[in-house]
């Protein structure tokens, strides 16, 4: 999972390997990083029930570093869109409309 090892769509990783990506979060914190997105990020507030219910703090050890917390982390990331290149979640495909 490109979250565990910080190779993601988010600032932390453009500051290293792409300068020429904007690293800051959509929400306005100055550097998007995954614990920034994990604990803290507005925009996915309504999201972060997920991890809690494993880790009530969102404790990255607990959420990157166990099987429960990989488990919640991946309905997180679906649910969510996080980590994603566009940041949202993804849109259910529209069905087919036959003529």
């Amino acid at each position: 999972m490109q979250c565990r090892t910080g190779h993601a769509y988010l600032g932390e990783y453009y500051s290293k390997f792409v300068p020429t990506k904007n690293v800051d979060c959509p929400c306005g914190e100055e550097l998007q990083t995954r614990e920034h997105i994990l604990r803290e990020c507005p925009i996915y507030d309504d999201f972060r029930y997920i991890l809690e219910k494993v880790s009530p703090d969102v404790c990255l050890m607990d959420v990157l570093g166990t099987t429960e917390g990989i488990d919640a982390l991946a309905e997180f990331i679906e649910m969510s869109g996080a980590f994603t290149r566009s940041g949202k979640p993804r849109q259910s495909p529209e069905p087919p409309q036959y003529k």
